[in-house]
């Protein structure tokens, strides 16, 4: 049987039902006060679905308050079903294609995909490593900056063949990859020591074992590490035992398989929102246990606390 079979994509009753039971579990939980007594649902001929009155506030409310469905006139079934898709496209899927696939208009299935990766975006501060594990890192670059950097030096930053412009002007991406484990991604706007420096003693267990390749802008890492082993691509070594980075350019090439085969381009101001929610796929993969309607039902958990406006996400 088909997953898309499911009651929740198809029924508003059986969607919302479906969202209540993983947000609020066996009670409701009142989003203006905070209770969880005296709530009870309306029932009237005329009520909307899904609708509450808590008796302690005395304000009516839905699963939607405080959560990225808030003031959305989406039905919640055709929500479940973009957060599914979402879910379970490994390279994503496009606003175009969502739009086709849901008969919602492109603008939005634009603003739904855009709330969907919010609240993909896990936030937690854990270091990763520690205890002799491997972390590896690297960096990579992504389309031109919207706004050029400034040149530095008589021959530093040139463009490269063909007019192009080299990795200085384009935006930069870095990655810390546990191995076997998850990914923790950052748009950095410069790749040097002082940046790399900061992602690593903020997001690294002091005992971890980091692999790198050659890259100078890893020089000075050990200071936050137990150690630091690289393996020196410009000879054509790409692994040495077990110290490679084969885990973290596995990621990239995912990720921009994604980005310039799916989605093909976005404005830099969202690219923290892409990387969340490539970063959430590979942290809930098949390999750690994870199929895809387990991958749904993670990401509809933790759509509480995120909402995202419109003009938010269109501002400059």
């Amino acid at each position: 049987m088909s997953v898309l079979n499911a009651p929740h994509f198809h029924n508003e009753e059986a969607a919302y039902a479906w969202v209540e039971a993983r947000i609020w579990g066996n009670n409701p939980i009142c989003p203006h006060c905070g209770g969880v007594e005296r709530i009870s649902k309306m029932q009237g001929k005329s009520t909307r679905i899904g609708v509450y009155k808590c008796y302690q506030c005395r304000k009516p409310f839905t699963v939607k308050v405080g959560t990225i469905f808030e003031s959305s006139h989406v039905p919640m079934r055709i929500w479940l079903q973009a957060i599914f898709l979402m879910c379970s496209s490994k390279k994503g899927i496009s606003s175009n294609q969502l739009h086709r696939t849901l008969g919602v208009t492109l603008k939005t299935a634009w603003f739904m995909s855009h709330r969907i990766r919010e609240a993909m975006r896990d936030g937690d501060l854990a270091p990763l490593g520690g205890n002799g594990g491997i972390v590896e890192a690297d960096e990579t670059y992504l389309w031109e900056t919207e706004q050029p950097k400034p040149r530095l030096g008589r021959n530093k930053n040139k463009p490269v063949k063909g007019g192009k412009c080299g990795p200085a002007d384009k935006r930069v991406i870095i990655s810390l990859v546990e191995r076997g484990g998850s990914v923790r991604s950052f748009h950095a706007e410069h790749a040097d020591k002082l940046t790399v420096n900061k992602i690593v003693s903020e997001n690294l267990d002091r005992e971890t074992r980091l692999h790198t390749d050659e890259s100078r802008i890893y020089g000075e890492v050990t200071n936050h590490v137990a150690s630091r082993e690289t393996v020196v691509h410009s000879r054509g070594e790409y692994a040495r035992g077990e110290v490679n980075t084969n885990s973290v350019e596995g990621y990239f090439s995912i990720f921009k398989r994604g980005m310039r085969g799916t989605y093909q381009y976005c404005k830099e101001k969202h690219l923290h929102r892409y990387l969340a929610e490539f970063d959430f796929r590979y942290n809930n993969r098949v390999k750690l246990g994870c199929d895809d309607v387990e991958r749904a039902d993670r990401a509809l958990k933790g759509v509480v606390g995120k909402r995202l406006t419109y003009q938010t996400t269109r501002a400059q």
